[in-house]
């Protein structure tokens, strides 16, 4: 008996995802997903055993994966910040909005709702790495950037459902008035430096 290839299933799952995301659950049929993967409906069930396994396994590795292509644009230090709250959202939306789209469809049913709750539990988890990864970039403790983070994504994926500018924009201003204030109270690192070397030439 041969050995599934994992290599060849994540790459499939991503094909089967972007075949849901574009005709949705029920216009999907086993041939498409067999299609989209190039190959026989056949064997497709070589490397999955349902329709439901594709289904949960694809939407759960393929928004995974849209989290760490979020969080790689994460900014670098307070300074991006303002440009990051400004073009995220909307690159979110151009880049991502098909998948958040069909992603509530799955989560949403009563079919996959178990399968939701345990994806979201998982977010919390990777939002909270996230959040320590930032720490040392912005010097804002996790702490506070945790839930920034949760108003964040929460108007991102928002706006990449429903393009409703309303709700995103008085989020992105309260977000921008919040590391306003945190950046009004962090020590200004360079004069410090300048501060110190000037002791030393004395």
């Amino acid at each position: 008996m041969r050995r599934k290839n994992p290599n060849k299933r994540e790459e499939m799952l991503e094909k089967c995802f972007d075949c849901f995301c574009r005709n949705g659950i029920e216009g999907t049929s086993t041939q498409k997903l067999a299609e989209a993967c190039g190959m026989s409906s056949g064997n497709i069930f070589h490397y999955f055993k349902t329709k439901d396994e594709i289904i949960i396994d694809s939407t759960a590795y393929c928004m995974a994966k849209v989290e760490d292509d979020f969080m790689a644009n994460a900014p670098k230090d307070l300074k991006e910040v303002p440009q990051f709250l400004k073009k995220i959202p909307y690159w979110t939306a151009e880049k991502h909005g098909e998948k958040y789209r069909f992603m509530y469809q799955v989560y949403t049913s009563p079919r996959y709702r178990k399968y939701g709750t345990e994806f979201f539990k998982g977010v919390t988890e990777r939002y909270t790495e996230y959040a320590k990864s930032l720490e040392p970039k912005l010097g804002i403790p996790w702490q506070v950037i945790q839930p920034l983070i949760y108003i964040f994504v929460r108007a991102s994926v928002h706006y990449a459902l429903f393009e409703d500018e309303g709700y995103l924009l008085p989020q992105l201003r309260l977000l921008e008035q919040i590391v306003g204030i945190i950046s009004a109270k962090q020590p200004d690192k360079e004069k410090e430096t300048e501060i110190a070397e000037n002791k030393e030439k004395v």
